[in-house]
């Protein structure tokens, strides 16, 4: 069973029990809707969302039978996850990129480490012999995603792998 990583509690809202979290999912629209199943915490406590509206920069849930604020201070500072199982979407989560070997040309230039956030795309960091290469995860830049395969082949474009 795989768990994906959809947030952080940050704290939380007034005294019914509403949780501010700080989110960057790509899929939020997917998961966070009444009646979904959320874990919180390295013991993944599973919970389920009872309400949900955005405010600010925040999500803001509250829990199906949690209406104090003393019933969630337990979970402040903890991750929010999901289970793949649950979520219903076309594609890949970019989570699943990680650990994946990038091509270019057939010629292997590393793994993928990581991926940054930015408010567009993801930037996926690519690792070989402790030097990083950042190739943004658009159709302009990757021929092919291939998860079986755990491979990703990019484009050829000059200065965007550094060779040195």
């Amino acid at each position: 069973m795989q768990y994906i990583n959809i947030g952080k509690i940050v704290n939380t809202h007034g005294i019914k029990g509403e949780i501010r979290l700080l989110s960057d999912f790509q899929y939020k629209d997917n998961v966070f809707q009444k009646g979904f199943k959320i874990y919180i915490g390295k013991d993944k406590q599973e919970e389920v969302i009872e309400t949900y509206r955005h405010h600010k920069i925040f999500d803001m849930i509250t829990l199906k039978g949690i209406y104090n604020i003393n019933d969630v201070l337990k979970y402040k500072g903890k991750q929010v996850y999901v289970k793949r199982e649950n979520l219903q979407i076309d594609g890949y989560l970019e989570e699943e990129l990680i650990g994946l070997k990038v091509y270019q040309n057939q010629e292997l230039i590393g793994v993928i480490h990581s991926i940054m956030k930015n408010h567009q795309n993801g930037i996926l960091v690519i690792e070989h012999n402790k030097k990083r290469n950042f190739v943004p995860n658009l159709p302009e830049f990757i021929d092919n995603i291939d998860l079986q395969n755990q491979r990703i082949d990019i484009k050829y474009i000059e200065g965007l792998i550094h060779e040195d």
